[in-house]
């Protein structure tokens, strides 16, 4: 990590930002009806990924900076559970998902890597 300058030379803020762009996209596809429903929760959880990723870059410790990326991945969690709530309703296809789907999997083993480095440090 002595290459890393700041969270946005992190692969996993990279690829969480990709899919917060990615999830507002479909979002977008989503009735109005669902406006304070389901568009909101999962912009929220989406955006929430990256962030988290952030803010524990920013902390002072690798035992927090982990702590975060296991807050982002409970967040990756609600992101894909509101994506297959909103294609079992009917308001995104399968093929619609296929892009998030792949970036949520990414991002989540290049979190769970990340932290697993940050916790074998002495």
């Amino acid at each position: 990590m002595d290459s890393i300058r700041n969270h946005r030379d992190l692969i996993a803020w990279q690829k969480a930002m990709d899919l917060a762009v990615e999830v507002y996209r479909l979002a977008e596809k989503l009735p109005m009806r669902e406006a304070y429903g389901i568009y909101s929760q999962t912009t929220r959880a989406a955006a929430s990924v990256p962030a988290n990723i952030a803010e524990g870059h920013g902390r002072q410790g690798a035992k927090e900076f982990a702590n975060f990326l296991s807050i982002s991945r409970g967040s990756l969690a609600e992101v894909d559970t509101f994506l297959e709530l909103s294609r079992r309703l009917n308001y995104l296809a399968e093929a619609d998902l296929e892009r998030a789907n792949g970036l949520a999997d990414e991002v989540g083993r290049l979190a769970t890597a990340l932290r697993q480095s940050l916790l074998r440090r002495p």
